[in-house]
């Protein structure tokens, strides 16, 4: 595999932006075979076309749930996850009870997270799990989800929605996404088995590169085109 074909294989090109029309969703699922990226990622309503325009394409469909603040029930979240599947989805991105994380609800957690990994196994899908580092900013709290996502067998640990926005004291929103420093950790506090997704705010290749040396094998990007672009110029056929 070449460097660049490496590189593209770690990006789930993501579709979410609630503004999104299918207009959008065509042209940017033209991107993602263009570049022959690992995934898409999309809103649930668009999985069916997803999976249609990228028929004959190795570029697999992902589908948010509970997305993006995971706010829905435990119920709610399995549903939804499994009428993506049906509807072609072979990747789930669930986001956690943000709150019940908060409060050190483990069991609660623990339910919802064993929830949707076992209807999207049943789908022969995988699960990843966003912790939303943004909010979950507390280090035991990020390891003990890791812990928990390996012992009910999730598939994977995600940073971020892309979507969660913390206000600051002058009433602006800003986000920061993945951080190096949790990606780190992330990986090592999750089993062998489970692998990490950054998500939020890689928009370079320098960026990508260095999710991947921090241990990661997938990353959400809406920046897909400029990161490909210039890893072509300056990988070429290596």
């Amino acid at each position: 595999m070449t460097k660049v074909k490496e590189l593209a294989k770690m990006i789930d090109h993501s579709i979410l932006h609630p503004t999104m029309t299918d207009e959008d969703l065509i042209r940017e699922c033209a991107i993602a075979k263009k570049y022959d990226v690992a995934s898409v990622c999309v809103k649930p309503y668009m999985v069916k076309q997803a999976k249609e325009l990228l028929t004959e394409s190795d570029v697999y469909v992902g589908c948010v749930i509970g997305f993006p603040a995971g706010n829905s029930t435990i119920g709610v979240k399995t549903f939804e996850a499994e009428a993506a599947c049906i509807d072609g989805a072979v990747e789930i991105d669930m986001v956690i009870n943000i709150g019940k994380a908060l409060q050190g609800k483990w069991d609660y957690i623990n339910e919802e997270i064993k929830a949707v990994t076992d209807v999207t196994h049943r789908h022969g899908a995988i699960v990843k799990v966003i912790f939303e580092t943004d909010y979950i900013t507390n280090n035991k709290d990020i390891i003990k989800l890791c812990e928990i996502c390996t012992k009910v067998g999730a598939d994977y640990v995600k940073t971020s929605s892309g979507f969660g926005f913390v206000k600051d004291a002058d009433g602006k929103y800003d986000y920061t996404g993945a951080t190096l420093a949790n990606l780190i950790l992330m990986r090592q506090h999750s089993g062998p088995m489970v692998k990490v997704k950054a998500a939020g705010g890689v928009r370079t290749l320098d960026q990508l590169i260095a999710v991947k040396e921090a241990g990661c094998t997938r990353c959400g990007a809406t920046a897909t085109t400029a990161i490909m672009e210039e890893a072509i110029n300056r990988f070429g056929d290596e």
